[in-house]
């Protein structure tokens, strides 16, 4: 193994059998297309690590859900899920674990501030991830994961209430944060009508709209209020940027 890449594997507390596939987790596509314009030897980038870990953290993080919340419904799960895996919290967490530094990049990521960017930073922890259970197989994959993002998984848990529905949930917490009632409204239909589909779009002020569907109006209106969970979560966790400057001069 690289001994840039120790820092990370040390605070992952995970030895690799094969360090190559920790390497390639860490290298992002630009590296490997500068190396390519070089025509030096050609990088293998993480992309596809990236789809393969995504799927491994959906999985992990819903089994344990599943396990600990057996009378949540399927729509808080999937909130719930959503609020774990969001990309400023596995942003967050790649930023603990020093994974900015040990990351390949090439020269223009590099001068953007790619080491930085959220969604670098998060898609990478998804193909570090992967790489672990590549390495390791699902059983260390899992406790892995499990060892990051514990804390974040009790927060969800402790702050869910899962024995309201969605609708409830949101206006609750649309009026304490925003001192607005949620709106739905009717987009359209489809099917026949022993089969028919809604379709529903909530809004909360110009900034939060989510949309649903379901075989009746309520469960669309249910389904869109899911969403909109999740978007209100996610733009929570996003830090607000400083205010700079002030005054007329």
């Amino acid at each position: 193994m690289n001994e840039r890449d120790l820092p990370l594997a040390e605070a992952l507390q995970h030895t690799f059998q094969n360090g190559r596939l920790l390497a390639v987790a860490l290298t992002h596509r630009s590296a490997a297309f500068e190396a390519s314009s070089k025509k030096t030897r050609a990088l293998e980038h993480n992309e596809r690590m990236e789809f393969l870990g995504d799927s491994i953290l959906a999985l992990v993080v819903s089994d344990e859900l599943f396990t600990r919340c057996p009378d949540a419904a399927e729509g808080v799960l999937t909130r719930m899920r959503a609020a774990v895996v969001n990309e400023a919290r596995l942003a967050e967490t790649a930023a603990r674990l020093g994974l900015g530094d040990a990351l390949r990049l090439g020269r223009g990521e590099e001068r953007t501030g790619g080491r930085g960017k959220a969604s670098l930073l998060a898609d990478t922890l998804e193909a570090v991830f992967a790489a672990v259970y590549l390495d390791a197989g699902m059983t260390r994959a899992r406790e892995v994961i499990l060892a990051q993002l514990s804390a974040a998984i009790d927060q969800v848990i402790l702050g869910a209430d899962t024995n309201r529905d969605e609708k409830t949930l949101l206006q609750e917490r649309v009026q304490a944060r925003r001192n607005l009632t949620p709106t739905y409204d009717v987009v359209g239909t489809e099917g026949p009508d022993h089969e028919r589909v809604w379709h529903v779009e909530v809004r909360a002020g110009d900034d939060l709209r989510a949309r649903g569907q379901g075989r009746s109006k309520k469960a669309a209106e249910q389904d869109a209020a899911g969403h909109a969970l999740r978007l209100l979560e996610e733009v929570a966790a996003t830090p607000t940027p400083p205010v700079t400057g002030g005054g007329d001069g």
